[in-house]
């Protein structure tokens, strides 16, 4: 399973459970390094529920947790949905989640709608369309 990590990748996927800071730059293999720690804490006995992937992009997200799938159906060890429960997605997504199943806590129904500003001006746009006010 971790045939294809240099030395420091290894050592860093394969770390005891005490926090651990990496820095690294661009093209290091900070993702390669991510996706075998995950796979090798569900491989260890981790309830993957209680991991929590954050990536900037869905894309980059999905395709983590794919590979960590990937990883667990290779070794043999683990199971291949094990992957799809991790938590796991943009900073944005989680943070959307979590709000949802704890919105009554904080006064707000779970069914609420998240605008960012290109979503406000397209509504905003639409609104003095149907108003006639477009121009």
């Amino acid at each position: 399973m971790f045939d294809d990590l240099n030395p420091e990748q290894l050592a860093a996927a394969r770390h005891d459970d005490r926090p651990l800071l990496i820095v690294a730059g661009a093209g290091t293999g900070k993702t390669a390094t991510l996706v075998h720690r995950v796979a090798h804490l569900i491989e260890r006995g981790a309830d993957p529920r209680r991991i929590l992937l954050l990536t900037f992009t869905r894309r980059a997200a999905a395709e983590m947790l794919r590979r960590v799938d990937a990883l667990l159906a290779e070794s043999g060890r683990g199971s291949r949905a094990a992957g799809e429960r991790v938590w796991g997605g943009t900073f944005h997504a989680v943070a959307a989640r979590l709000l949802r199943v704890h919105a009554r806590d904080i006064g707000m129904e779970p069914n609420f709608t998240i605008l960012d500003r290109a979503d406000a001006e397209d509504l905003m746009h639409l609104a003095r369309t149907r108003l006639g006010l477009g121009r």
